[in-house]
Parts: structure tokens; C-alpha cells; sequence
């Protein structure tokens, strides 16, 4: 293969894993992750090697502090991991690349908070509502409005006990076996 050929085909690959990273940046967004986030992640993702904050910082040309935040989601929803070993004192960070992994991390972890939010309002409307509903001074209107959000919560409260056991199940990993991996 020529030098030039080369070239292209060392273009191609970085337009092609740009892509990439573009398209992860942008499913992630729709997730609640920062574009910014998603991109960390992508660039990470294709490093096949673990990295430095200022790597990073340098990589993505962001601030310091914008940089910071974007790792730490990224560690949070266990994303990337951080490292025991350092380079030259400075902490190391390595992406999730096994797409099943970090999907099961990340979802387990957003949905986990949207469960805990939602039952706790629900578990704390329920008997203020019954307490409405039985009460002798409010108008028959009223009442019925109350036994209607009753209704919806107590749904509400089944779809939450649900969509725990699913990710009780998501994360022991019921859900999907590795397809490459058989």
C-alpha cells in the first residue's frame, strides 16, 4: 500500500470512529447524559488505552472544571472506570467498551433514581389521599377527584414495583447474553 493510500485510509478510520462518537454523544444526550459527556465517552471508548484528565482536557478542548464534571458523571454511571494505577501522579481513566456492560450500567443507574424518586412521592401521596378521600368535610367533586389520583397512583405504584424487578434483573444480567461471546 502506497503513502498516500495509507493516508486515505488512516483518514477514513478517524471520519468513521468521528462518526461514532458523534452518533454515542447523541443517544447519550437523549438519555440525560451531557453531549459533552457522550463525546468524553466516545473518545475514551476508541482509546485503547487508559487516560489522563489533561489528556482529555486537551483532547475535547474544555475547561478544566467542565472536564471534572463530565469524568465524574462518566465514573458514576460506571461508564468509565477510574483506575487504581497513576501515570506520573495523575489519576487513570478507562471506558466501558463492552457495550452490554455500560448499557446495563447506565440504565440500571438512571432508572434506579427515576424508581426511588417516583415511589417516594407516591408512597407519601397515597395516604394523603386516602386521608382526603375519607375525610367528611370535602364535597362529593372533590372526592372523586381525589379516588381518581388514587387510581393513577396505585397504577403508578404496580408499574415502579415492575420496573424494579426489571432492573433487578438487568443488572444480574437476565436480559441479554453477549452474542459474540457463544
Amino acid at each position: 500500500m502506497s503513502q498516500k493510500e495509507e493516508n486515505q485510509a488512516s483518514e477514513q478510520r478517524v471520519r468513521i470512529r468521528q462518526d461514532i462518537i458523534d452518533a454515542i454523544a447523541e443517544t447519550m444526550d437523549l438519555y440525560g447524559a451531557t453531549h459533552s459527556s457522550g463525546q468524553l465517552y466516545g473518545i475514551m471508548f476508541f482509546e485503547n488505552r487508559p487516560m489522563t484528565l489533561d489528556e482529555m482536557k486537551i483532547r475535547m478542548n474544555m475547561s478544566k472544571s467542565n472536564m471534572s464534571y463530565a469524568v465524574r458523571s462518566l465514573v458514576e454511571s460506571q461508564m468509565v472506570k477510574k483506575l487504581e494505577e497513576k501515570q506520573e501522579r495523575k489519576e487513570l481513566y478507562a471506558a466501558e467498551v463492552d457495550f452490554f456492560l455500560a448499557f446495563q450500567n447506565f440504565f440500571t443507574l438512571k432508572l434506579q433514581r427515576e424508581i426511588n424518586v417516583m415511589t417516594e412521592a407516591i408512597n407519601k401521596a397515597l395516604p394523603e389521599l386516602t386521608e382526603l378521600i375519607l375525610d367528611e368535610h370535602i364535597t362529593d367533586q372533590e372526592r372523586n377527584l381525589a379516588l381518581q389520583d388514587l387510581y393513577k397512583l396505585r397504577h403508578g405504584h404496580t408499574y415502579y414495583e415492575w420496573l424494579q424487578q426489571f432492573v433487578d434483573a438487568l443488572k444480574r444480567g437476565e436480559y441479554f447474553k453477549d452474542p459474540s461471546s457463544t
